[in-house]
């Protein structure tokens, strides 16, 4: 027998309802904003990410599935949602729409990573892209649409987190400032940061080891040119006037090198050391990164799998549809050809209709029925049929009529629609 492979979920029976009220409400808040929905391929060349994504990030140095494909090619399995999106926008020649342009995605991304609480090697995101806007009512838009998406779940315990890393500018004075701190600790250094205080200095700040060294180091908000400390000044006072509630902290700097000026991360406080759901931030050099002209966008990307956690906690109730509304029973072969006849006719008035397809008795379709928590039975056998009857049992109480074939449908229709 062949079982999953290790850091992959089947996702079934009660969660899938999670999953089902995650991703309308992703849609529903992302069009109430005008973000129309791009879908990019799960494969990408290789060198996308590592020319996006950052050399010495952990994602291109530990964490990514590539592999060879047949023409000799570096194939990645996508670890993250910005990159191919601004791959797709250069290549479609999506600039020629004008600006803005705002996208939003939901699909799986894969990291080859120790699967942990709500966040496995095949995970799924869903994210934000907004692309076009140096302007800070655009960072504003995009935290604005974080909250509402979130609230929208039913989840309250969480908590925007708020930072600004400058632009290529000023932070090379950062940069320097944290030489100088880091050098009078270097020994105290983590492997990782020894390697990292050469390669990325900023990366220092989001080492899960070093984090009372982090905590001391030098604030990136002192170090910002007057226009990044304007841009930053006017995304808190929107925020503040339009009720949103935010923390800043200083560390933040996001795990991707592609970010500047704006970023933040949202974590909820019911789920321990993992309780980030998501993040995100300006990445206004990106797509000069990668060949493109300068255009200024920024985004948001959150795991589909740590929300459900967090609305699981927080014991958030989601609703279910029953797909077994009305359940046929049936016995006979002209009792059968009925049957389906009438099933089509309340299925086309969008009613859930399960019908019998084993052939078994009656006793076990009832069963059955039962089982699956259907509405109501619709019993149809040779004898109701010459009737010209079928008999309706109502699975909660047990209380049965019969019902004119001629007016079974209008009956169910208006019974089920009127009691559930």
């Amino acid at each position: 027998m062949y079982k999953r492979i290790k850091g992959t979920l089947d996702i079934w029976g009660d969660d899938i309802w999670y999953w089902y009220k995650i991703e309308k409400t992703a849609r529903e808040v992302s069009m109430r904003y005008g973000y129309e929905e791009i879908r990019t391929p799960v494969i990408e060349p290789t060198e996308l990410f590592v020319r996006s994504v950052g050399e010495e990030t952990d994602i291109v140095q530990k964490e990514m599935y590539t592999f060879e494909d047949r023409g000799g090619r570096s194939i990645t399995l996508r670890p993250e949602g910005t990159a191919p999106v601004v791959r797709a926008f250069l290549e479609n020649a999506m600039i020629n729409k004008g600006f803005p342009q705002r996208f939003f995605y939901i699909g799986p991304m894969f990291r080859y990573e120790k699967p942990q609480l709500g966040r496995m090697r095949q995970f799924h995101q869903f994210g934000f892209e907004l692309i076009g806007s140096s302007s800070p009512l655009a960072d504003v838009e995009i935290i604005s649409m974080v909250n509402r998406f979130l609230k929208s779940l039913g989840l309250y315990r969480f908590k925007i987190v708020l930072n600004s890393i400058g632009c290529p500018k000023c932070r090379v004075n950062y940069r320097n400032a944290l030489k100088n701190y880091y050098s009078e600790h270097y020994d105290e250094l983590c492997d990782d940061c020894k390697r990292r205080y050469n390669t990325n200095i900023l990366r220092l700040l989001d080492c899960k080891v070093d984090v009372e060294l982090a905590e001391k180091a030098p604030k990136s908000v002192d170090y910002l040119c007057d226009e990044c400390k304007k841009h930053y000044e006017t995304v808190k006072r929107y925020l503040k006037i339009v009720g949103i509630d935010f923390e800043e902290e200083h560390k933040l700097v996001r795990g991707l090198d592609y970010y500047t000026r704006t970023v933040f991360e949202v974590r909820h406080e019911l789920l321990g050391a993992q309780d980030s759901l998501g993040g995100g931030g300006r990445y206004d050099r990106l797509f000069e990164d990668m060949g493109g002209p300068q255009i200024p966008a920024l985004g948001f990307a959150s795991g589909i799998e740590r929300i459900i956690l967090a609305m699981k906690e927080e014991k958030v109730r989601v609703e279910r549809e029953n797909p077994h509304e009305v359940y046929f029973a049936v016995l006979g072969r002209k009792a059968y050809e009925k049957a389906f006849k009438l099933a089509e006719e309340i299925r086309n008035a969008g009613i859930n209709v399960d019908m019998d397809v084993m052939e078994r008795n009656l006793r076990g379709q009832l069963k059955h029925a039962d089982r699956v928590s259907s509405y109501i039975s619709l019993i149809l056998g040779e004898n109701e049929l010459n009737r010209n009857i079928v008999i309706m049992r109502d699975m909660e109480t047990g209380y049965q009529i019969e019902i004119d074939l001629d007016y079974v449908v209008e009956y169910v229709i208006d019974k089920v629609k009127k009691e559930h």
